[in-house]
Protein backbone atom coordinates (compact mmCIF):
# COMPACT_ATOMS: atom_id res chain seq x y z
CA UNK A 1 0.00 0.00 0.00
CA UNK A 2 2.85 2.44 0.85
CA UNK A 3 4.33 2.14 -2.63
CA UNK A 4 1.03 3.22 -4.19
CA UNK A 5 1.41 6.64 -2.58
CA UNK A 6 5.15 7.16 -2.97
CA UNK A 7 7.00 9.41 -5.39
CA UNK A 8 7.17 7.73 -8.79
CA UNK A 9 4.43 5.20 -8.11
CA UNK A 10 2.30 6.53 -10.96
CA UNK A 11 5.10 6.23 -13.50
CA UNK A 12 4.47 3.51 -16.09
CA UNK A 13 7.60 1.96 -17.56
CA UNK A 14 7.87 0.79 -21.14
CA UNK A 15 9.19 -2.66 -21.95
CA UNK A 16 12.64 -1.23 -22.65
CA UNK A 17 12.59 0.76 -19.42
CA UNK A 18 11.71 -2.43 -17.55
CA UNK A 19 14.84 -4.03 -19.01
CA UNK A 20 16.92 -1.14 -17.72
CA UNK A 21 15.12 -1.32 -14.39
CA UNK A 22 16.05 -4.98 -13.94
CA UNK A 23 19.75 -4.12 -14.29
CA UNK A 24 19.37 -1.04 -12.12
CA UNK A 25 17.77 -3.00 -9.27
CA UNK A 26 20.31 -5.80 -9.51
CA UNK A 27 23.10 -3.20 -9.15
CA UNK A 28 21.25 -1.47 -6.32
CA UNK A 29 21.05 -4.66 -4.30
CA UNK A 30 24.75 -5.31 -4.88
CA UNK A 31 25.61 -1.85 -3.54
CA UNK A 32 23.31 -2.19 -0.55
CA UNK A 33 25.40 -5.21 0.42
CA UNK A 34 28.80 -3.72 -0.40
CA UNK A 35 28.86 0.08 -0.04
CA UNK A 36 29.00 1.17 3.64
CA UNK A 37 26.27 3.80 3.40
CA UNK A 38 25.84 3.82 7.19
CA UNK A 39 29.21 5.58 7.46
CA UNK A 40 30.12 9.21 6.70
CA UNK A 41 30.01 10.39 3.06
CA UNK A 42 33.77 10.91 3.01
CA UNK A 43 34.27 7.26 3.94
CA UNK A 44 32.17 5.68 1.18
CA UNK A 45 32.49 8.34 -1.56
CA UNK A 46 35.29 6.60 -3.50
CA UNK A 47 33.68 3.18 -3.04
CA UNK A 48 30.32 4.28 -4.45
CA UNK A 49 31.90 5.87 -7.52
CA UNK A 50 33.37 2.54 -8.55
CA UNK A 51 29.95 0.87 -8.66
CA UNK A 52 27.93 0.06 -11.77
CA UNK A 53 24.85 1.63 -10.24
CA UNK A 54 26.69 4.91 -9.80
CA UNK A 55 27.78 4.89 -13.44
CA UNK A 56 24.21 4.21 -14.57
CA UNK A 57 22.87 7.10 -12.50
CA UNK A 58 25.60 9.39 -13.78
CA UNK A 59 24.53 8.70 -17.38
CA UNK A 60 20.89 9.30 -16.58
CA UNK A 61 19.41 12.71 -17.52
CA UNK A 62 18.58 14.30 -14.18
CA UNK A 63 16.60 17.33 -15.25
CA UNK A 64 17.47 20.42 -13.20
CA UNK A 65 19.49 21.40 -10.14
CA UNK A 66 17.25 23.84 -8.27
CA UNK A 67 19.12 24.35 -4.99
CA UNK A 68 22.76 25.17 -5.67
CA UNK A 69 24.84 28.00 -4.20
CA UNK A 70 26.55 29.52 -7.20
CA UNK A 71 29.83 30.42 -5.48
CA UNK A 72 30.31 26.93 -4.06
CA UNK A 73 29.55 24.58 -6.96
CA UNK A 74 32.85 24.19 -8.82
CA UNK A 75 34.76 20.92 -8.51
CA UNK A 76 37.88 21.25 -6.28
CA UNK A 77 40.26 20.17 -9.07
CA UNK A 78 38.90 22.92 -11.32
CA UNK A 79 39.04 25.40 -8.46
CA UNK A 80 42.70 24.50 -7.91
CA UNK A 81 43.45 25.16 -11.59
CA UNK A 82 42.27 28.74 -11.11
CA UNK A 83 45.13 29.27 -8.64
CA UNK A 84 47.53 28.84 -11.60
CA UNK A 85 46.33 32.13 -13.12
CA UNK A 86 48.86 34.97 -13.17
CA UNK A 87 48.84 37.92 -10.78
CA UNK A 88 47.38 35.83 -7.97
CA UNK A 89 48.58 36.70 -4.47
CA UNK A 90 47.93 34.63 -1.37
CA UNK A 91 47.71 35.50 2.32
CA UNK A 92 48.24 32.27 4.23
CA UNK A 93 48.56 32.14 7.99
CA UNK A 94 47.33 29.32 10.23
CA UNK A 95 43.58 29.03 9.53
CA UNK A 96 43.56 32.26 7.49
CA UNK A 97 43.58 31.89 3.69
CA UNK A 98 42.72 34.71 1.30
CA UNK A 99 43.48 35.42 -2.36
CA UNK A 100 43.74 38.63 -4.36
CA UNK A 101 44.67 39.36 -7.96
CA UNK A 102 46.97 42.34 -8.43
CA UNK A 103 49.90 43.60 -10.54
CA UNK A 104 51.63 44.73 -7.34
CA UNK A 105 51.62 43.53 -3.74
CA UNK A 106 48.08 44.03 -2.36
CA UNK A 107 47.61 46.69 0.28
CA UNK A 108 44.77 44.71 1.87
CA UNK A 109 45.26 43.54 5.49
CA UNK A 110 47.15 40.26 5.97
CA UNK A 111 48.55 38.76 9.22
CA UNK A 112 51.72 37.92 7.26
CA UNK A 113 53.14 39.05 3.91
CA UNK A 114 51.18 38.68 0.68
CA UNK A 115 53.05 36.39 -1.73
CA UNK A 116 52.60 35.51 -5.38
CA UNK A 117 51.25 31.97 -5.68
CA UNK A 118 53.40 31.53 -8.78
CA UNK A 119 56.56 32.30 -6.77
CA UNK A 120 55.62 29.90 -3.98
CA UNK A 121 55.06 27.09 -6.47
CA UNK A 122 58.31 27.83 -8.26
CA UNK A 123 60.32 27.70 -5.04
CA UNK A 124 58.45 24.88 -3.31
CA UNK A 125 60.29 21.59 -2.89
CA UNK A 126 57.12 19.63 -3.71
CA UNK A 127 54.54 21.35 -5.92
CA UNK A 128 52.10 18.44 -5.59
CA UNK A 129 52.20 18.77 -1.82
CA UNK A 130 51.59 22.51 -2.03
CA UNK A 131 48.62 21.96 -4.35
CA UNK A 132 47.25 19.25 -2.08
CA UNK A 133 47.41 21.69 0.84
CA UNK A 134 45.63 24.40 -1.16
CA UNK A 135 42.88 22.04 -2.28
CA UNK A 136 42.33 20.87 1.28
CA UNK A 137 41.96 24.47 2.40
CA UNK A 138 39.38 25.09 -0.34
CA UNK A 139 37.24 22.08 0.57
CA UNK A 140 35.78 20.14 3.47
CA UNK A 141 37.09 16.60 3.67
CA UNK A 142 38.43 13.86 5.94
CA UNK A 143 41.37 16.09 6.88
CA UNK A 144 38.92 18.41 8.68
CA UNK A 145 37.96 15.67 11.11
CA UNK A 146 34.28 15.69 10.16
CA UNK A 147 32.56 12.41 10.97
CA UNK A 148 29.29 11.02 12.30
CA UNK A 149 30.06 12.43 15.75
CA UNK A 150 30.84 15.97 14.55
CA UNK A 151 29.05 18.93 16.07
CA UNK A 152 26.82 20.90 13.69
CA UNK A 153 28.16 24.27 14.89
CA UNK A 154 31.75 23.16 14.37
CA UNK A 155 30.90 21.89 10.89
CA UNK A 156 29.35 25.25 10.01
CA UNK A 157 32.39 27.08 11.38
CA UNK A 158 34.69 25.08 9.11
CA UNK A 159 32.26 25.57 6.23
CA UNK A 160 32.23 29.35 6.72
CA UNK A 161 36.02 29.52 6.74
CA UNK A 162 36.23 27.48 3.53
CA UNK A 163 33.55 29.59 1.87
CA UNK A 164 35.42 32.82 2.66
CA UNK A 165 38.58 31.49 1.04
CA UNK A 166 36.73 30.41 -2.11
CA UNK A 167 34.93 33.75 -2.41
CA UNK A 168 38.23 35.65 -2.23
CA UNK A 169 39.47 33.64 -5.23
CA UNK A 170 36.48 34.35 -7.48
CA UNK A 171 35.91 38.08 -6.89
CA UNK A 172 38.22 38.88 -9.83
CA UNK A 173 36.08 39.29 -12.95
CA UNK A 174 38.05 37.12 -15.44
CA UNK A 175 38.25 34.30 -12.88
CA UNK A 176 34.56 34.50 -12.05
CA UNK A 177 33.79 34.31 -15.76
CA UNK A 178 35.88 31.13 -16.14
CA UNK A 179 34.37 29.78 -12.93
CA UNK A 180 30.80 30.17 -14.22
CA UNK A 181 31.52 28.57 -17.59
CA UNK A 182 33.37 25.60 -16.11
CA UNK A 183 30.61 25.08 -13.54
CA UNK A 184 28.04 24.94 -16.33
CA UNK A 185 30.23 22.49 -18.23
CA UNK A 186 30.45 20.22 -15.20
CA UNK A 187 26.68 20.33 -14.74
CA UNK A 188 26.18 19.49 -18.41
CA UNK A 189 28.70 16.63 -18.25
CA UNK A 190 26.78 15.27 -15.26
CA UNK A 191 23.61 15.24 -17.38
CA UNK A 192 22.02 18.20 -15.63
CA UNK A 193 20.05 20.23 -18.15
CA UNK A 194 19.21 23.46 -16.28
CA UNK A 195 20.28 25.16 -13.05
CA UNK A 196 18.96 27.74 -10.61
CA UNK A 197 21.73 29.20 -8.48
CA UNK A 198 21.54 31.14 -5.24
CA UNK A 199 24.03 34.00 -5.11
CA UNK A 200 24.48 37.26 -3.28
CA UNK A 201 25.61 39.96 -5.69
CA UNK A 202 28.97 41.53 -4.84
CA UNK A 203 31.32 43.87 -6.72
CA UNK A 204 33.78 42.15 -9.06
CA UNK A 205 37.10 43.87 -9.77
CA UNK A 206 39.60 44.21 -12.62
CA UNK A 207 43.40 44.42 -12.54
CA UNK A 208 43.28 48.08 -13.58
CA UNK A 209 41.40 48.97 -10.40
CA UNK A 210 37.92 49.05 -11.90
CA UNK A 211 35.25 47.81 -9.50
CA UNK A 212 31.96 46.85 -11.10
CA UNK A 213 28.63 47.55 -9.45
CA UNK A 214 26.71 44.63 -7.98
CA UNK A 215 24.32 44.33 -10.93
CA UNK A 216 27.27 43.54 -13.18
CA UNK A 217 27.69 40.16 -11.48
CA UNK A 218 24.13 39.15 -12.39
CA UNK A 219 24.66 40.29 -15.99
CA UNK A 220 27.92 38.33 -16.16
CA UNK A 221 26.19 35.10 -15.14
CA UNK A 222 23.48 35.73 -17.70
CA UNK A 223 25.96 36.45 -20.50
CA UNK A 224 28.18 33.45 -19.74
CA UNK A 225 25.13 31.19 -19.65
CA UNK A 226 24.08 32.46 -23.07
CA UNK A 227 27.54 31.75 -24.49
CA UNK A 228 27.42 28.26 -23.03
CA UNK A 229 24.00 27.64 -24.55
CA UNK A 230 25.26 28.71 -27.99
CA UNK A 231 27.75 25.83 -27.81
CA UNK A 232 25.29 23.48 -26.06
CA UNK A 233 21.82 24.38 -27.37
CA UNK A 234 20.14 21.51 -25.48
CA UNK A 235 21.11 23.12 -22.15
CA UNK A 236 18.14 25.13 -20.87
CA UNK A 237 20.10 27.81 -19.04
CA UNK A 238 20.87 29.38 -15.68
CA UNK A 239 18.55 31.45 -13.48
CA UNK A 240 19.40 33.40 -10.33
CA UNK A 241 17.77 33.43 -6.90
CA UNK A 242 19.21 36.42 -5.03
CA UNK A 243 20.26 35.30 -1.56
CA UNK A 244 21.67 37.67 1.07
CA UNK A 245 22.70 36.48 4.52
CA UNK A 246 20.00 35.91 7.11
CA UNK A 247 22.33 37.53 9.69
CA UNK A 248 21.81 41.04 8.26
CA UNK A 249 20.34 43.89 10.27
CA UNK A 250 16.79 44.95 9.48
CA UNK A 251 18.11 48.07 7.74
CA UNK A 252 20.53 46.08 5.58
CA UNK A 253 17.85 43.53 4.71
CA UNK A 254 15.56 46.33 3.53
CA UNK A 255 18.38 47.49 1.24
CA UNK A 256 18.89 43.95 -0.11
CA UNK A 257 15.18 43.48 -0.79
CA UNK A 258 15.04 46.83 -2.61
CA UNK A 259 18.09 45.82 -4.65
CA UNK A 260 16.46 42.50 -5.51
CA UNK A 261 13.29 44.22 -6.73
CA UNK A 262 15.37 46.55 -8.91
CA UNK A 263 17.44 43.65 -10.22
CA UNK A 264 14.28 41.69 -11.06
CA UNK A 265 12.99 44.62 -13.11
CA UNK A 266 16.37 45.09 -14.83
CA UNK A 267 17.00 41.42 -15.67
CA UNK A 268 13.58 39.75 -15.49
CA UNK A 269 14.64 36.71 -17.53
CA UNK A 270 17.74 36.00 -15.43
CA UNK A 271 16.57 36.76 -11.88
CA UNK A 272 13.68 34.61 -10.71
CA UNK A 273 13.53 34.87 -6.94
CA UNK A 274 14.74 35.78 -3.46
CA UNK A 275 15.93 33.80 -0.43
CA UNK A 276 17.89 34.21 2.81
CA UNK A 277 20.91 31.97 3.34
CA UNK A 278 23.38 30.91 6.01
CA UNK A 279 23.26 28.69 9.08
CA UNK A 280 19.56 28.81 9.90
CA UNK A 281 19.98 27.98 13.59
CA UNK A 282 22.61 30.74 13.85
CA UNK A 283 20.76 33.43 11.89
CA UNK A 284 17.67 35.56 12.15
CA UNK A 285 14.24 34.10 11.51
CA UNK A 286 11.88 35.03 8.68
CA UNK A 287 9.52 36.43 11.33
CA UNK A 288 12.05 39.16 12.16
CA UNK A 289 11.92 40.41 8.56
CA UNK A 290 8.20 39.84 8.04
CA UNK A 291 7.16 43.49 7.34
CA UNK A 292 9.88 43.84 4.69
CA UNK A 293 9.13 40.51 3.05
CA UNK A 294 5.37 41.04 3.05
CA UNK A 295 5.81 44.39 1.34
CA UNK A 296 7.95 42.91 -1.44
CA UNK A 297 6.17 39.59 -2.08
CA UNK A 298 4.25 40.82 -5.13
CA UNK A 299 7.44 42.01 -6.79
CA UNK A 300 9.54 38.85 -6.64
CA UNK A 301 8.99 35.15 -5.97
CA UNK A 302 10.30 33.56 -2.77
CA UNK A 303 12.27 30.30 -2.52
CA UNK A 304 13.03 30.20 1.18
CA UNK A 305 15.39 27.98 3.13
CA UNK A 306 13.27 26.83 6.05
CA UNK A 307 13.39 24.14 8.71
CA UNK A 308 17.04 23.18 8.20
CA UNK A 309 17.20 22.04 11.80
CA UNK A 310 16.70 19.12 14.15
CA UNK A 311 15.04 21.32 16.76
CA UNK A 312 11.30 21.50 17.35
CA UNK A 313 9.39 24.61 18.37
CA UNK A 314 12.30 26.99 17.80
CA UNK A 315 12.28 30.02 15.50
CA UNK A 316 14.23 28.01 12.92
CA UNK A 317 11.65 25.24 12.98
CA UNK A 318 8.87 27.81 12.73
CA UNK A 319 10.44 29.41 9.66
CA UNK A 320 8.46 26.71 7.86
CA UNK A 321 5.16 28.37 8.86
CA UNK A 322 6.30 31.82 7.76
CA UNK A 323 7.81 30.58 4.51
CA UNK A 324 4.50 28.98 3.54
CA UNK A 325 2.46 32.01 4.64
CA UNK A 326 4.73 34.24 2.56
CA UNK A 327 3.94 32.12 -0.49
CA UNK A 328 7.29 30.44 -1.02
CA UNK A 329 7.37 28.52 -4.31
CA UNK A 330 9.67 25.85 -2.88
CA UNK A 331 11.17 25.11 0.54
CA UNK A 332 14.91 24.61 0.89
CA UNK A 333 15.88 21.58 3.02
CA UNK A 334 12.73 21.42 5.21
CA UNK A 335 14.20 18.73 7.48
CA UNK A 336 11.87 19.81 10.30
CA UNK A 337 8.77 19.47 8.13
CA UNK A 338 8.51 15.84 9.24
CA UNK A 339 7.43 17.06 12.71
CA UNK A 340 4.47 19.07 11.41
CA UNK A 341 1.67 16.88 9.99
CA UNK A 342 -0.59 19.87 9.24
CA UNK A 343 2.21 21.58 7.29
CA UNK A 344 2.89 18.37 5.40
CA UNK A 345 -0.74 18.37 4.27
CA UNK A 346 -0.44 22.05 3.32
CA UNK A 347 2.70 21.43 1.28
CA UNK A 348 1.00 18.52 -0.47
CA UNK A 349 -2.26 20.40 -1.09
CA UNK A 350 -0.55 23.59 -2.32
CA UNK A 351 2.00 21.66 -4.38
CA UNK A 352 5.01 23.36 -2.77
CA UNK A 353 8.19 21.52 -3.74
CA UNK A 354 10.68 20.48 -1.07
CA UNK A 355 14.32 20.91 -2.12
CA UNK A 356 16.30 18.09 -0.49
CA UNK A 357 20.11 18.01 -0.29
CA UNK A 358 21.07 14.74 1.37
CA UNK A 359 24.88 14.97 1.20
CA UNK A 360 24.90 18.55 2.47
CA UNK A 361 22.79 17.50 5.46
CA UNK A 362 25.28 14.71 6.15
CA UNK A 363 28.51 16.72 5.77
CA UNK A 364 27.18 19.64 7.83
CA UNK A 365 26.18 17.20 10.59
CA UNK A 366 22.44 17.81 10.46
CA UNK A 367 21.70 14.14 9.74
CA UNK A 368 24.05 11.69 11.44
CA UNK A 369 22.86 8.48 9.78
CA UNK A 370 21.81 9.26 6.22
CA UNK A 371 19.47 6.26 6.27
CA UNK A 372 17.26 8.14 8.74
CA UNK A 373 16.95 11.26 6.57
CA UNK A 374 13.40 12.76 6.52
CA UNK A 375 13.45 12.35 2.74
CA UNK A 376 12.48 8.70 3.26
CA UNK A 377 9.17 9.82 4.75
CA UNK A 378 8.63 12.54 2.15
CA UNK A 379 9.08 9.99 -0.63
CA UNK A 380 6.66 7.54 1.01
CA UNK A 381 4.04 10.27 1.39
CA UNK A 382 4.39 11.27 -2.24
CA UNK A 383 5.38 14.85 -1.45
CA UNK A 384 6.60 17.04 -4.35
CA UNK A 385 10.30 16.43 -3.76
CA UNK A 386 13.23 17.70 -5.84
CA UNK A 387 16.81 16.57 -5.26
CA UNK A 388 19.71 18.97 -5.42
CA UNK A 389 23.28 19.31 -4.17
CA UNK A 390 23.57 22.62 -2.26
CA UNK A 391 27.37 23.24 -2.24
CA UNK A 392 28.85 20.27 -4.14
CA UNK A 393 32.21 21.91 -4.80
CA UNK A 394 32.95 22.27 -1.08
CA UNK A 395 32.89 18.51 -0.48
CA UNK A 396 33.92 17.39 -3.96
CA UNK A 397 30.58 15.91 -4.99
CA UNK A 398 29.51 15.75 -8.61
CA UNK A 399 26.86 18.35 -9.49
CA UNK A 400 23.91 15.98 -8.98
CA UNK A 401 24.93 12.31 -9.43
CA UNK A 402 26.24 11.85 -5.89
CA UNK A 403 23.04 13.13 -4.30
CA UNK A 404 20.87 11.01 -6.61
CA UNK A 405 22.92 7.92 -5.79
CA UNK A 406 22.86 8.44 -2.01
CA UNK A 407 19.14 9.28 -1.99
CA UNK A 408 18.33 6.23 -4.14
CA UNK A 409 20.41 3.71 -2.22
CA UNK A 410 20.75 4.92 1.37
CA UNK A 411 17.50 6.85 1.89
CA UNK A 412 14.80 5.53 -0.45
CA UNK A 413 13.10 2.18 0.09
CA UNK A 414 14.89 -0.90 -1.15
CA UNK A 415 11.88 -1.34 -3.44
CA UNK A 416 12.14 2.11 -5.05
CA UNK A 417 13.28 1.68 -8.63
CA UNK A 418 13.72 3.50 -11.95
CA UNK A 419 10.28 5.05 -11.57
CA UNK A 420 11.50 7.06 -8.58
CA UNK A 421 14.59 8.31 -10.40
CA UNK A 422 12.55 9.32 -13.43
CA UNK A 423 9.93 11.10 -11.31
CA UNK A 424 12.58 13.05 -9.41
CA UNK A 425 14.03 14.28 -12.69
CA UNK A 426 10.55 15.21 -13.93
CA UNK A 427 9.82 17.02 -10.64
CA UNK A 428 12.92 19.17 -11.05
CA UNK A 429 11.58 20.51 -14.34
CA UNK A 430 7.98 20.82 -13.17
CA UNK A 431 8.89 22.87 -10.08
CA UNK A 432 11.53 25.02 -11.74
CA UNK A 433 11.11 28.76 -12.24
CA UNK A 434 10.97 28.36 -16.02
CA UNK A 435 7.86 29.68 -17.71
CA UNK A 436 5.46 27.24 -19.40
CA UNK A 437 7.21 27.56 -22.75
CA UNK A 438 10.60 26.89 -21.17
CA UNK A 439 9.29 23.86 -19.28
CA UNK A 440 7.71 22.37 -22.39
CA UNK A 441 10.96 22.76 -24.30
CA UNK A 442 12.99 21.23 -21.47
CA UNK A 443 10.55 18.32 -21.14
CA UNK A 444 11.01 17.57 -24.86
CA UNK A 445 14.78 17.59 -24.42
CA UNK A 446 14.49 15.40 -21.34
CA UNK A 447 12.31 12.83 -23.11
CA UNK A 448 14.82 12.63 -25.96
CA UNK A 449 17.77 12.21 -23.60
CA UNK A 450 15.88 9.70 -21.46
CA UNK A 451 15.24 7.51 -24.48
CA UNK A 452 18.93 7.75 -25.43
CA UNK A 453 19.88 6.75 -21.88
CA UNK A 454 17.57 3.71 -21.97
CA UNK A 455 18.96 2.61 -25.34
CA UNK A 456 22.58 2.99 -24.26
CA UNK A 457 22.06 0.91 -21.11
CA UNK A 458 20.23 -1.83 -23.04
CA UNK A 459 23.02 -1.96 -25.60
CA UNK A 460 25.80 -1.95 -23.02
CA UNK A 461 24.30 -4.81 -21.02
CA UNK A 462 23.25 -6.70 -24.15
CA UNK A 463 19.63 -6.95 -23.04
CA UNK A 464 17.96 -6.67 -26.41
CA UNK A 465 17.31 -10.33 -27.26
CA UNK A 466 13.54 -9.83 -27.25
CA UNK A 467 13.42 -6.13 -28.27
Amino acid sequence: MDTQLSVGSKQLLSYREELVNSQLMFSKNVDLDNVPLYRHYFQYKDNMRRSRLYQMIRRMPKGAALHVHGSLMLDPEDLLKLTYEEYLYICLHLSHLKFYFSRTTPKKPCPVAWKLVEDIRMNHSNVSEFDRMLKERLTLGPEDGLNLDSDENEAWKLFGRTMASILSLIEYRPIREKYIYKSLQNLYDDNVMYVEIRINLFPLYELNGTVHDRMYMASLHNNVARKFMEVNPDFAGLKIILSPSRKLSTEDMQYEVNQALTAKQTLPDAIVGFDLVGHEDGGRSLKEFLPILLQAKNGIDYYFHAGETNQHGTSTDENLFDAILLGTKRIGHANALIKHPVLIKTVHRNDIAVEVNVISNSVLSLVKDIRSHPLATYLSLGLPVVLSSDDPGVWGARPLTDDFYVAFTAVASKHHDLRLLKQLAINSIRYSALDDRGKKKLFRTFEKKWLEFVNVVIEEYDMCEFC
